[in-house]
């Protein structure tokens, strides 16, 4: 096997749910050794509450997000699983936690405590709302942040009720950011020999995406609004209606607007003063969907995407999840990808988001039982059988 750029890297993961697991696997994927550390009995809640179950415990939504991991099973309330803890963090370089802000502190596995135990450790802590600020103690979900980020504001029709993104984009893009900056802290520690802590929070990241859709505010002071499939700065650039569904294309350029028009055979819609440049056809937006699918009806949707991309310009089908997965390009891609399992035989999971050419990712791990490596993770850590007893008595691993 090729090794990978993260090979020798050590990681804690002390998260549940979404955002911490999958920065985590990114990790794993590029060849940390990530240690998932998890409640006695119940282990990351998503084990059991996210997502399809298959043969054995584990729900469809825990298995894509928790391969190349151990699980080892730590009560962290009890002084006995601190103590476990505390002895991987020494030789641990990034620790990633998504309790809520001061739950690590209280429990004394904070930042400047565990600092004192491991100078160069990047500790990571993603929260809904960050560690500081009057939101900080609230409960945070990907439904909250998007509300609260202004992203619903911009989700949907005109005069529609508040509509989400239909992925968790304040979730995943969290993971994403997490992952950027530790990695950073992580190179920073190698140069230094001195960590940091690092504060990542779902609200931060969704507002993060609204780099291009702020400018519009701070630049005529009117809030950008919800505009479907369109786009504030160019038309036509949407879904349009076909003699059978659905289809999304732009003509988002003068070139372009030309050429759709000649190609439709719509020349009149040239010397329309309506939609004579690209700040006419955003003021009359309407009308201009209203011409286009005059002709866009009279045939299917793959003629018009054929058509479209033969002339150059862009255009594709709206596609369902099992449509998407089942193309052609996603398979050539490696957007899925079977993983064995020793209670499913083999689990579906997405592929590799990126591809690295010279160190490509790999599956070293299926996605852990809950507690399946505990043993050999202590065994590492130099901790007997005699030693690991007493651990089990004091209740470092649950009752």
């Amino acid at each position: 096997m090729t090794n990978l750029p993260l090979e020798g890297v050590r990681v804690l993961d002390i998260s549940q749910v979404m955002a911490g697991p999958f920065a985590c696997m990114l990790l794993g994927d590029l060849g940390a050794d990530v240690i998932k550390i998890e409640p006695p009995g119940t282990g990351d809640q998503t084990r059991g509450s996210m997502g399809f179950k298959m043969k054995g415990p584990d729900s469809l939504g825990f298995l894509n997000m928790n391969r190349n991991k151990r699980s080892v099973t730590l009560d962290l309330k009890s002084p006995a699983g601190k103590e476990v803890l505390l002895r991987l963090v020494k030789d641990a370089d990034i620790l990633l936690e998504n309790y809520r802000p001061g739950a690590m502190k209280r429990l004394g596995l904070g930042y400047e405590q565990l600092r004192e135990v491991n100078p160069r450790l990047v500790y990571t802590s993603i929260s809904g709302f960050g560690q500081n600020g009057p939101w900080a103690d609230r409960p945070g979900f990907d439904l909250m942040a998007q509300a609260m980020s202004g992203v619903m504001s911009v989700t949907g029709y005109p005069d529609s009720p508040p509509v989400k993104a239909g992925v968790p984009v304040a979730d995943i893009g969290c993971a994403l950011f997490a992952v950027y900056a530790t990695l950073s802290a992580y190179i920073g520690a190698k140069n230094t020999g001195q960590g940091q802590y690092v504060d990542a929070a779902l609200f931060d990241a969704a507002m993060a995406f609204s780099v291009w859709d702020i400018c519009d505010y701070w630049g005529t002071g009117k809030p950008p609004q919800p505009l479907g499939t369109s786009n504030k700065m160019t038309a036509p650039y949407q879904a349009m209606a076909s003699s059978d569904g659905w289809f999304v294309m732009g003509a988002n350029n003068q070139k372009l607007w030309e050429k759709l028009c000649t190609l439709m055979g719509r020349g009149e819609l040239l010397r329309d003063e309506r939609f004579s440049t690209i700040a006419q056809r955003l003021a009359h937006r309407a009308e201009l969907q209203d011409e286009l699918e005059k002709t866009f009806k009279q045939k299917p949707k793959d003629y018009w995407v054929e058509t479209l991309l033969d002339q150059g310009i862009p255009a594709g089908p709206i596609l369902s999840y099992p449509e998407a997965f089942g193309s052609e390009h996603a398979k050539a891609r490696g957007m899925r990808m079977e993983i064995d399992h020793p209670n499913e035989g083999t689990v579906p999971n997405i592929g590799f988001p990126v591809k690295l050419s010279g160190t490509p990712q790999q599956v070293r791990r299926h996605p852990p039982l809950l507690g399946e490596h505990t043993d050999e993770v202590l065994a590492e850590l130099g901790i007997g059988d005699e030693e690991r007893a007493r651990l089990r008595e004091q209740g470092a691993f649950g009752a």
